[in-house]
Formats: structure tokens, C-alpha cells, sequence
């Protein structure tokens, strides 16, 4: 038997702050998405990011199992002398894609936002990504500027 119905509207999933508990289930999100990752590399990504207070993870439990997972980093924004709360990760595991638990996530990612003091929420896509900004804008999200990226070795 299914953990939820294979069509239609997910309920309101369970969406709390990832701990080391959930690294398993984030290494396969995570490796959905098209970032390899063991439960090992989790373990420590997360370990991260709950080590640093101006990050989040946050998972979604839906049906007693994990579906999705955002990411986000609140830094200060120069130009606009104030918070930016940017995306850094947002997947959704492929049987509850569709279903609503991506706009949950991002509902999550805005309030938390809100509760920082954030002006705004940003993310970036890889250009490949089409079904995923036609998501983004659905959701409210403009273009943005362009995101020019210049990789220093393997770090």
C-alpha cells in the first residue's frame, strides 16, 4: 500500500529543521536532484548547516516518509542594505512531484524569511531545468540577473 494517494493534492506535509537523524533520507533527495551524496556526506552537510545559525534545512515528512527538502541561506545584501533569504536547495522526490509539496516548501522558505527580516526570497536554476522555472514562476518568482559562476578547482 501506498504511504499517499498517487494523484491529487499531498495533505500539508510535516515540515520541521533536519536533523542527523534524517541523513539517509537526504542523500537520496540530494541524489535526485543530480547531486551524488551518501549518507555519510549528508550526515555532514547537515551537521553543517545546523552548526550555522544563519542557515536551514528543513524536511518534509509526508505519509511517514521524507519528500522534500529546501535549503536556505540568509546573508546580507549589499546593495540593498539588507537580509536576502536565497534557496540553495529545493527537491522534491519524484513520486509527490506535482502535488503540492513544492509550494508548501517554498510557503516555509517565505515565512522563515519573514521571521529574519528578509526583503526578499531568491534562488537559482540551472538553465537545463525549463519544468522547474515554469514551478518557480507559478509560484510568483521573476527572472532575475544572470548568474555567472568561475569553479576554483575541486571546491
Amino acid at each position: 500500500m501506498a504511504a499517499f494517494e498517487p494523484r491529487g493534492l499531498l495533505p500539508d506535509a510535516d515540515l520541521r529543521s533536519a536533523s542527523a537523524i534524517d541523513a539517509d533520507d537526504v542523500a537520496v533527495l540530494l541524489s535526485a536532484l543530480g547531486y551524488p551524496c551518501d549518507t555519510a556526506d549528508a550526515a555532514r552537510r547537515i551537521a553543517s548547516i545546523t552548526a550555522n545559525d544563519r542557515q536551514a534545512l528543513v524536511v518534509a515528512r509526508c505519509g511517514g516518509m521524507v519528500t522534500g527538502l529546501i535549503a536556505l541561506d540568509f546573508m546580507y545584501y549589499l546593495p540593498l542594505d539588507t537580509t536576502t533569504c536565497r534557496i540553495t536547495a529545493l527537491v522534491v522526490s519524484p513520486g509527490a512531484q506535482g502535488r503540492g509539496l513544492g509550494r508548501q516548501l517554498l510557503r516555509e522558505a517565505e515565512r522563515r524569511a519573514r521571521a529574519a527580516g528578509a526583503a526578499r526570497v531568491e534562488l537559482s536554476s540551472g538553465s537545463q531545468r525549463t519544468e522547474a522555472h515554469a514551478f518557480y514562476r507559478a509560484c510568483g518568482f521573476g527572472d532575475g540577473t544572470l548568474r555567472f559562476i568561475k569553479r576554483l578547482g575541486d571546491a
